[in-house]
C-alpha cells in the first residue's frame, strides 16, 4: 500500500486526540471531558438529584475556569520516537518570562518530565538552567555549561527546537545563542554553524532525500502527519524547491502534493492526482487556492479530508504576507469537510499546533 493510499483511509479516521482550532475547521481549542462515571436511580430523577447534578456540572466548570486562568498553552518542540521535532502544545503554569519558561521546559529531566507525551523526549541536556533577553525582535539565550553536554547527532534538532520554541511568540523573530555568557558562532559539540541569527527561514527537519544544488533552491515548509491512529500530529518539514517554481504558494502545494518520503515514515492525504486549476491569488492576507476534483476523498461524497485541510492551512500560513486559506474545486466555494461542515469562511491558522492530549 503506498503512502497516499494509506492516507486516505487515514483521512476516514476522526482525529479524536489532536487538533487544531480555527474558523470553520480546527476544533482543537474546544476540550472534550472523558466520561465521568455516575450511579442513578432506577426510578426517574427526583428534584434534588437534577440539583445535585447541576451542583457537581457548576463545580466542574469553575475548576476548569481555574486552571485556565493558571495555565498558558504552550508549543513546546520536542523530538518524538522518529526522531522529527515537532510541537506539542503543553498548557504550562502561568509564569513571569513565558520564553525563558518554554526553554526550561525543553530541559530533560526538568519539570516538563511530568507532562511529556508519550514517545516525546526533550532535547536540552540534563542540568541546563538558561536565562533570555528579548530586545527588538532578537532573543538572545544565554546556557549555562551544561548544554554542551548533548549527542553529536542531536545538534541540528537542538537547534530547531530552541528556534522553533522561541519563534512562537509575538516578540521574537531571531534567536541568538549563548553558553556562560559567549557568543555561540557554532554549536559546542559537533560544530554545526549558527551564524549571526537563527529563525524559522533556517528550516526544520531538512529533507535532503532529493539532493537539489542549494545555490538554484529556496527553502518551502510544509506539514505532513506523524503518529499513528488516535494519536496523530502534524510534523513540519523544510525541502529544498527549485527557483523555477516563482510562486511560494504554488511551491508549497507541489510538496504537500508530492508527499513525504517513503523512508520518512510520515503521512499526507493529498493524492498524487490533485493539481490546482488557477494561480494562487492573495489579497488581504487570504490565498485562494482552485483544486481540481481530485482534492475530494471521493468523488461520490464530494468531502475534502480534515487532515489534507489541516495540512494545507499550517503550510501556507507559514509564509509571509498569508493568514488564511480559501479552497474551491472549479472555481465553486462551500467546500465540505468529513465532519459534513461547509467551509463558507477563508480558515486560519490556529493559535497553537498539535493541541491534543495523548
Amino acid at each position: 500500500m503506498s503512502k497516499h493510499k494509506k492516507t486516505t483511509f487515514v483521512s476516514a479516521i476522526f482525529m479524536s486526540s489532536v487538533f487544531l482550532s480555527g474558523c470553520g475547521l480546527f476544533g482543537g481549542e474546544e476540550k472534550i471531558d472523558p466520561p465521568q462515571e455516575a450511579t442513578y436511580g432506577e426510578e426517574a430523577e427526583t428534584e434534588t438529584d437534577e440539583s445535585a447534578e447541576t451542583g457537581d456540572q457548576t463545580e466542574k466548570m469553575a475548576g476548569d475556569k481555574d486552571a485556565a486562568e493558571t495555565t498558558v498553552p504552550t508549543e513546546l518542540y520536542l523530538i518524538d520516537e522518529k526522531g522529527y521535532v515537532t510541537a506539542q502544545t503543553l498548557d504550562l503554569p502561568k509564569a513571569e518570562g513565558v520564553a525563558k519558561q518554554a526553554l526550561e521546559y525543553l530541559v530533560e529531566g526538568g519539570p516538563v518530565t511530568a507532562v511529556l507525551p508519550k514517545g516525546f523526549r526533550a532535547v536540552l541536556p540534563a542540568d541546563t538552567t538558561v536565562s533570555v533577553n528579548i530586545k527588538d525582535g532578537v532573543a538572545t539565550v544565554n546556557f549555562s555549561k551544561e548544554f554542551q553536554e548533548y549527542k553529536a547527532e542531536d545538534e541540528p534538532k537542538i537547534l530547531q527546537a530552541i528556534t522553533w520554541t522561541l519563534t512562537q511568540f509575538d516578540s521574537v523573530q531571531k534567536v541568538k545563542l549563548q553558553m556562560n555568557g559567549n557568543e555561540l558562532k557554532e554549536m559546542p559539540v559537533n560544530g554545526t554553524p549558527i551564524g549571526e541569527e537563527l529563525s524559522r527561514a533556517n528550516g526544520i527537519n531538512l529533507d535532503t532525500a532529493e539532493m537539489i544544488d542549494p545555490a538554484d533552491t529556496k527553502a518551502v515548509t510544509v506539514y505532513y502527519l506523524g503518529g499513528e491512529e488516535g494519536a496523530y500530529y502534524y510534523v513540519p518539514v523544510t525541502r529544498r524547491v527549485s527557483n523555477e517554481v516563482g510562486n511560494n504558494v504554488e511551491a508549497a502545494v507541489n510538496e504537500l502534493v508530492k508527499g513525504p518520503s517513503y523512508s520518512s515514515n510520515l503521512l499526507s492525504d493529498f493524492d498524487p492526482d490533485i493539481e490546482l486549476l488557477d494561480a494562487p491569488k492573495i489579497e488581504d492576507r487570504t490565498v485562494t487556492l482552485n483544486f481540481n476534483e481530485s482534492v475530494y476523498g471521493s468523488a461520490e461524497e464530494k468531502i475534502v479530508s480534515q487532515h489534507l485541510l489541516n495540512a494545507l492551512v499550517l503550510s501556507l500560513t507559514e509564509q509571509k504576507g498569508i493568514e488564511s486559506v480559501s479552497v474551491t474545486v472549479n472555481g465553486e466555494a462551500g467546500v465540505v469537510n468529513d465532519k459534513g461542515e461547509e467551509l463558507s469562511e477563508p480558515v486560519t491558522r490556529p493559535e497553537k499546533v498539535n493541541t491534543g492530549s495523548f
